[in-house]
């Protein structure tokens, strides 16, 4: 994965000025009363935050933190956030996901904490600390990556004697060899409510979503290797080899439960959901590479970073408590002890620690760390998010949710949202480079 170009510097608007607004260190920070220790608040959501909390509060005297767990970003953690740093009562401490960082750092959410953190800095990999980078400062520390891989049902793929496939042709021709040797039985799901499959499936094949041109952002949603997935994934769902269903929801659990779904095209952190959402299918699933255009490689679906607030008058504080929960073994070894947690740390240092620390049983042991690994390494440079990803995502969901009914069509949909983006950037008073 590549940085961001450093053109991102004139086409975020008031970037420039947010290091004197709002930047990391510019504010008084408030004493602590005598003999109690400083608290910073935190919120997030992310599976083995509070054992990771607990870990920091027994091992910390002079800092505390206090936790509160709010719904996941896009179930409305983004919208609670972005009230409160309006009404001024935001946490010190937000959780942001790697695609929705541009748009909080525009709306001046988010304080710059370049200098607090340029010693821990050296220990990320270009690409990842790319993504946590806008006009030359850095916003958040990135906590995990979030490499793609394909879960499977290994006893049914073996009875059946159906190859785990490498490439996207491979996956459907192993679709319709699922779906004849079970009718009722699918390979996968199209998720018409979840975007941020379709943009780590396009990343993987070469899409590039947005760029700079200058002082402009450059817009490509619907650009040749994204469309080539969308016309993919459309296909799979017109000739119905995959199952048409909403997210994580309940009857795409049960589809699991009952047997009729083989598989899940997603990333390491699904590990510890599948894990955790049905432990009955210990020892029958593993976990494979996701399949290619002909060449190993991968996109990222979903990642988090911990940013610090704009109103935080506990700056300091807050930064080592975000360094701490980011880079410390004792972090990730509370994490992915809790056994909900699958994730795969930023910082590859520590990956030794989260495989030792994540209890693999319910893979037949398979060690799923150095596959996280191996795809990791293979993540598609050059990606750049958005500064409009909320409304981008919400563009995604509105079309896609008429895929099923056949009002509309994937690729359709594509066209929709760059269309929908582009005016919208427009409408923030950036600019947009002419396609």
């Amino acid at each position: 994965m590549g940085r961001k170009s450093t053109g991102i510097a004139g086409v975020l608007a008031g970037v420039s000025l947010l290091a004197t607004a709002c930047g990391g260190g510019g504010q008084a920070e408030p004493a602590a009363e005598a003999g109690k220790p400083a608290q910073v608040t935190f919120w997030g959501w992310a599976k083995g935050t509070q054992q990771v909390v607990d870990a920091f509060n027994a091992s910390h005297k002079d800092v505390q933190i206090k936790f509160e767990e709010i719904p996941s970003g896009n179930a409305g953690g983004y919208a609670k956030f972005s009230n409160a740093v309006k009404a001024g009562n935001a946490p010190d401490i937000m959780s942001v996901e790697y695609p929705q960082l541009p748009d909080f750092v525009n709306q001046g959410a988010l304080q710059d904490i370049s200098a607090e953190v340029s010693d821990v800095k050296p220990k990320y990999p270009a690409g990842v600390l790319g993504l946590v980078e806008l006009g030359g400062k850095t916003w958040a520390l990135p906590m995990d990556a979030a490499p793609q891989v394909f879960f499977y049902r290994k006893d049914l793929f073996e009875k059946n004697k159906i190859e785990v496939p490498k490439t996207w042709d491979d996956f459907k021709a192993a679709a319709e060899k699922v779906k004849k040797a079970d009718g009722k039985a699918r390979i996968a799901t199209f998720f018409p409510d979840d975007p941020s499959v379709l943009a780590a499936l396009s990343w993987q094949a070469g899409g590039r979503w947005f760029g700079t041109e200058g002082d402009a952002w450059k817009v490509t949603i619907n650009d040749e290797p994204s469309k080539k997935v969308a016309a993919y994934w459309q296909d799979l769902v017109k000739e119905d080899l995959v199952k048409v269903q909403p997210s994580f929801s309940q009857e795409w659990n049960a589809a699991f439960e009952d047997g009729t779904l083989w598989g899940y095209v997603g990333a390491n952190w699904g590990a510890g959901v599948m894990k955790g959402n049905h432990a009955g299918q210990s020892g029958k699933w593993a976990i494979a590479p996701i399949p290619n255009w002909g060449t190993p490689s991968s996109g990222m679906l979903g990642g988090t970073t911990f940013a610090v607030s704009k109103g935080s008058k506990n700056t300091k504080a807050a930064v080592e408590v975000v360094k701490w929960l980011t880079g410390s073994q004792e972090a990730w070894s509370a994490r992915l002890s809790s056994g909900t947690s699958s994730g795969f740390p930023a910082i590859t240092d520590l990956v030794p620690v989260a495989a030792k620390s994540f209890d693999a049983s319910f893979y037949g042991g398979q060690d799923i760390y150095k596959l996280f690994s191996e795809s990791y390494a293979t993540i598609q440079p050059g990606w750049t998010w958005g500064p409009s990803m909320v409304q981008t995502l919400t563009a995604f969901k509105d079309a896609l949710g008429k895929v099923g009914s056949g009002e509309t069509t994937i690729p359709d949909v594509f066209d929709t949202v760059q269309t929908a983006t582009v005016a919208e950037i427009k409408s923030r008073g950036l600019n947009v480079a002419q396609q």
